[in-house]
Parts: C-alpha cells; sequence; structure tokens
C-alpha cells in the first residue's frame, strides 16, 4: 500500500475547519494562507521543519493566538478563544501545578469551569488516571515523577473535559527515545478504546507516521501547505518495514527536495471518502 496524498470527501462535514489562516507576530508571518480539515476521530498531524508555524496554528486552534487572516471553526463555530471544547497538552513539563497532587491537576479544569461537582470530578479523575494506568499515583506530587509520568497526568486531565479536540503540541519531544515509544503506544491504545479527535504537532517523521491516520506537510517558514497524507496503514509495529522507511524517504523529499509547485495537494485528483485511503 502506497502513501496517498488525499483530501477526504463524501459530505462528510469536518469538525475542525482551518480556511485560509495566515499568523503574525509582529511583522513576521508564521504561517501563510494554510488550510485543513480536521474529522471527527482523525488523528491529524501538523508536520514540519523548526519555524514552519504548525504549533502557532495549533495555539490558533486552542483560541491562544489569533489569525491574521483567515479562520478556524469548531463544529461550524469560529474559534475566538479557548474554551473546554478544545484542551492542550503541551511539550513542557511544568504545565501542571506543582503544589497539586496528580488528582487535584486531574480535578482542576473540571471544576474551574464548574462542569461538574467536586464528587463527580473527583470520580472522573480518578477514572482517568486509571486509563493512563497511573493508579496508585493519585496523591503524589508532580516533583516526584518521571516526564512520562507527568505527560500522562497532563493527557488523562486533558480527556477527562471530554473535549471535542485534544490538541497536542510536540508532548513526547522532551522524553527520551525508550519513554517517547512508550508514550506513543500508549496513546494509540488510548485512540483505539476511545476514538477522540486529536490535532498533533511534531518535526519528527517517524513520529508523524507512527500516530496520525493523516498528516498536514508544512513548508519552511513561513509555513504553507506542501501536501496532505494519508498514513493510517503505519503503527509502531511497521516502523521498521521497507514501506515504512520508503514513506519517511519520501516525505522528507516533498518537505525539503521538491519545489512547492509539485507537491501541492490536488484536492480534485486523488480524493478518498473519510476513513478509507485513495487507491494505489
Amino acid at each position: 500500500m502506497s502513501l496517498q496524498i488525499v483530501s477526504p470527501t463524501g459530505g462528510i462535514a469536518p469538525l475542525l475547519r482551518a480556511d485560509g489562516v495566515s499568523l503574525e507576530y509582529g511583522h513576521t508571518r508564521a504561517t501563510h494562507d494554510v488550510s485543513f480539515d480536521v474529522y471527527r476521530g482523525d488523528r491529524f498531524v501538523l508536520l514540519g521543519p523548526s519555524g514552519c508555524g504548525k504549533s502557532s496554528l495549533l495555539k490558533a486552534a486552542a483560541g491562544f493566538v489569533k489569525p491574521a487572516a483567515g479562520s478556524i471553526t469548531v463544529n461550524g463555530a469560529q474559534v475566538l478563544g479557548p474554551g473546554p471544547d478544545r484542551m492542550v497538552v503541551f511539550q513542557e513539563f511544568d504545565q501542571l501545578p506543582p503544589w497539586k497532587t496528580v488528582l487535584e491537576n486531574v480535578m482542576f479544569p473540571l471544576l474551574m469551569t464548574r462542569r461538574v461537582s467536586r464528587h463527580e470530578a473527583g470520580e472522573r479523575a480518578a477514572h482517568w488516571i486509571a486509563k493512563v494506568g497511573l493508579s496508585g499515583f493519585e496523591h503524589a506530587h508532580p516533583h516526584t515523577l518521571s516526564g512520562g509520568m507527568k505527560q500522562r497526568v497532563a493527557i488523562a486531565r486533558a480527556l477527562a473535559m471530554q473535549p471535542e479536540v485534544l490538541l497536542m503540541d510536540e508532548p513526547f519531544a522532551a522524553l527520551d527515545a525508550l519513554t517517547r515509544r512508550k508514550m506513543q503506544e500508549e496513546l494509540g491504545r488510548l485512540w483505539e478504546e476511545l476514538r477522540f479527535t486529536l490535532l498533533f504537532v511534531t518535526h519528527s517523521i517517524e513520529e508523524a507516521l507512527v500516530v496520525g491516520n493523516r498528516i498536514l506537510l508544512l513548508s519552511p517558514h513561513p509555513g504553507q501547505v506542501r501536501a496532505e497524507l494519508n498514513s493510517h496503514q503505519f503503527d509502531l509495529a511497521s516502523a521498521g518495514s521497507a514501506e515504512f522507511q520508503a514513506a519517511t524517504q519520501r516525505i522528507h523529499r516533498l518537505l525539503f527536495g521538491e519545489r512547492r509547485s509539485d507537491t501541492a495537494p490536488d484536492r480534485g485528483a486523488s480524493q478518498a471518502p473519510h476513513g478509507r485511503s485513495a487507491a494505489p
């Protein structure tokens, strides 16, 4: 099965849509005219080199950054600021308040948004702590946890809110190689069980192939769309295969070795219904 350039169709409305998004910081343009659709249940990856604006796009989707041009919508409503329908897991380990226990950290956004009672927040937090494999650590403080455990807490905190979209900004980049692989595996296991919608940022081609079912390639600064690819056929088990290595090399060529005019997605040519691959 070859790596296909695709654009999902079939009349299914996207859950999250970026339409012609340009982002600027002062006089510096981070992204230019970026458009993409994320469908319910997608594991959609923004992939590109440092400085291409992929993290800025995720922050715009979260409502932290306002586009200079274009718009981002969730369920058809324009994103105007942060909201509980979009929860973010960052790369930094200090995203957890250090004075709160694991249980208190996971409960915190539930209580702040007043979505549930304290009792229900505690029950829901305990449920998600168990889901990420941290039963027994409910009363531990962040400084006693490893980097991977801290990221599990952040994931539990985000999923406990039952967001429409889970946003992850290079969440495993600061972990050692073995822990990073384990976290990728656990994220895949959680997705197989829960089928949440994921928007994931990385600069690792291998991680993009392992985590995502669809990948948007962004050019170097300012970020523009190079191609949109199906990658649902890959997982950790296929990471050493010849097909996986060929896909890695092809993506590298698309990002760095070919002209944009040769690689921009043709949205009228190689299309496939959502959840299916294009014909080889």
